[in-house]
């Protein structure tokens, strides 16, 4: 006798050998026992779930006599009386398969409704089964209609497809529709260990988990790739033979590049790409298991979830879970995400791996060793709103433009723009420049509109960037000595990601220099900024600009940091844009004489400061 294939020799021939679909096992079930029968039923759901198999066991349950030849209809078919037997070995004449792929047209469905008019020859139902149902044509959906609608009693209508977008309304509304879900890795694993079990195949369960993920929902090809594994491994499943079959990346490879991530070690991520191409292995799988393991230590870190101390690579998950940030972690997943989409447009996936990963490490600092990193090109972006701080990024070609000066933060920002057509103003004298609360004697910062990082300019008008209350002169003068120091840091490139942005929003509150080494204060209002690892990044950045200090990050209210006197800049840039397009007169006679308006938010800056 010839072999049968797996998937074949274990097609379920009851709803009780079902996996992963207790919910149409469930219905169809209890529709059978109280007889509550609907003439047609459409199965949805992706290829390799139990579309055919659900109407098999359906038309045996419905023409099923038990094994004494007096059963009724029942949810549980014997599988021993002739019209089970016969269904299952495809000669049960009022059952009827037709594959819509190859026959779509008006007339093959016109021959099958034909037959439509006799009543069963053998069983007790006719039942017409109408596979890839969505590759009928439109005319062969409209000859069907009246009989889907109303058949005779003895006629039950069973379709399937894996697109149901592309059936007419007209048929989904005549049928009773169930959709197959796609099954869990967990449940798949289960019955192939359960079939291999039954065949006398020694596996391995990391074998077993390979192919179960790489069936992705089906089951039917994770029996089909479970063949060609045993083919493969002469009769025996090995995770070293299994994970060579499908290309699949090895975990170690895995936690290696994930390290060395962690670490800012660039040489070695290229290296280990390197040995992936020797070995031929897979770019998108390598993506495809760094996304995995990112997924569980996010889950290690965030929900406190404790791993399963029966998985083997428990211990190393969460050793790379402790030595990589949680915002970190969650930006390696989101790159690793949206970067496999990436290896098809580029000529070579490795090529597209390396850059990926390279993009990753970009948003390391610069002072790693082994990280050779050029400036990022600047983007343009809208203005952030006022109540959110924005963060400054070095512009490649600025061009120079008239300083502005920082206005208090205690002027009220401006109000928005109005949709209503605006009166014109009338004509108003020359602008007063708005003087700064005489309370504060602080020095002014400058900041130039086309680019944030500017030097200060000291010869700008004195005002103050706080915004709750002056700041005595002490605390002003760490804060204006903080903010020269972070835009040079910034300028240079020596600080990146979460170092910059502890840099920018952090305040300065004092320096003691008496003790060595010296040691700095900083105070920041988010808890996230205040990691250890963040902290000593920005004072290995401090000791490369010559302050070789000690610093502590304390969490409460800030007055005065980089941000805000940014934040600050960009407000006066947008107040300044807006009221010089007020004051247009053309603008205003179009206003006037046409009812124009002003689209709220349409107005910008034409050199916009830069933000993170």
């Amino acid at each position: 006798m010839s072999y049968v294939v797996l998937a074949r020799k274990y097609r379920p021939k009851n709803f009780a050998e079902m996996v992963g679909q207790e919910h149409v096992v469930t219905a169809l079930g209890n529709a059978l026992t109280t007889q509550r029968l609907h003439h047609a039923y459409l199965f949805t759901g992706t290829r390799g779930v139990g579309k055919t198999t659900v109407s098999r066991i359906l038309a045996k349950s419905l023409n099923c006599v038990g094994a004494d030849g007096q059963g009724g209809i029942t949810a549980t078919p014997c599988g021993v009386c002739p019209a089970c037997t016969d269904i299952d070995s495809g000669r049960f004449v009022d059952y009827t398969e037709l594959d819509a792929a190859s026959n779509r047209g008006v007339d093959e469905v016109q021959a099958l409704l034909e037959q439509a008019v006799y009543k069963p020859v053998q069983g007790r139902f006719k039942v017409f089964m109408i596979d890839e149902v969505h590759m009928l044509t439109n005319t062969a959906f409209n000859a069907m209609l009246k009989t889907l609608e109303e058949p005779p009693e003895y006629l039950k209508f069973v379709l399937a497809t894996t697109d149901p977008q592309k059936v007419p309304v007209t048929v989904l509304s005549r049928c009773l529709q169930f959709n197959l879900r796609p099954m869990a890795p967990e449940t798949v694993f289960e019955h192939l260990g359960t079939v291999l079990q039954e065949e006398g195949v020694a596996s391995e369960p990391p074998a077993l988990r390979l192919l179960a993920r790489a069936a992705r929902g089906s089951m039917r090809d994770a029996l089909s790739l479970t063949d060609q594994a045993i083919a493969f491994g002469g009769g025996q499943l090995l995770e070293s033979t299994v994970r060579q079959m499908l290309g699949a990346v090895g975990r170690q490879h895995v936690f290696a590049l994930i390290e060395s991530l962690a670490l800012g070690d660039g040489r070695n991520v290229v290296g280990t790409i390197d040995g992936l191409r020797k070995q031929g292995l897979s770019a998108a799988s390598t993506l495809e298991e760094m996304t995995h393991i990112l997924q569980r230590m996010a889950v290690a870190q965030l929900a406190h979830a404790d791993l399963d101390p029966a998985d083997p690579e428990a211990p190393e998950v969460q050793r790379l879970a402790d030595l990589l940030p949680p915002d970190q972690t969650q930006l390696l997943y989101s790159l690793c995400l949206h970067g496999r989409a990436e290896l098809g447009l580029a000529p070579d996936e490795y090529a597209a791996l390396v850059m990926v990963l390279l993009r990753l490490l970009a948003f390391q600092p610069a002072s790693q060793p082994g990280i050779q990193r050029s400036a990022p090109p600047a983007e343009k972006k809208s203005p952030e709103p006022a109540s959110r701080p924005l963060s400054a990024e070095p512009q490649p070609t600025p061009r120079p433009m008239p300083a502005v000066a920082v206005a208090p933060a205690s002027i009220a920002p401006p109000a928005p723009v109005r949709a209503e057509p605006l009166p014109p103003p009338p004509p108003s004298p020359a602008r007063q420049p708005v003087t700064p609360p005489p309370v504060v004697q602080a020095p002014a910062i400058a900041v130039n509109a086309a680019n944030a990082l500017e030097s200060p300019d000291p010869a700008a008008p004195a005002v103050s960037p706080v915004s709750v209350e002056p700041a005595p002169g002490d605390v002003t003068r760490e804060a204006d000595f903080w903010h020269g120091l972070v835009m040079d840091m910034v300028r240079a490139e020596t600080v990146g990601a979460l170092v910059r942005e502890l840099a920018l929003q952090s305040q300065l509150m004092a320096r003691d220099g008496k003790v060595s080494p010296a040691k700095w204060s900083l105070r920041v209002e988010n808890p996230t900024l205040q990691q250890a690892s963040t902290r000593d990044r920005l004072q290995a950045a401090l000791a490369q600009h010559g302050h070789a200090v000690q610093i502590s990050v304390e969490v409460g209210p800030v007055a005065d940091s980089p941000a805000i006197r940014l934040a600050a800049a960009a407000r006066q840039q947008m107040a300044e844009a807006r009221e010089t397009v007020l004051q247009d007169p053309f603008v205003q006679a179009m206003m006037r004489e046409f009812g124009g308006k002003i689209v709220p938010g349409s107005i910008q800056p034409l050199n916009p400061a830069p933000s993170s």
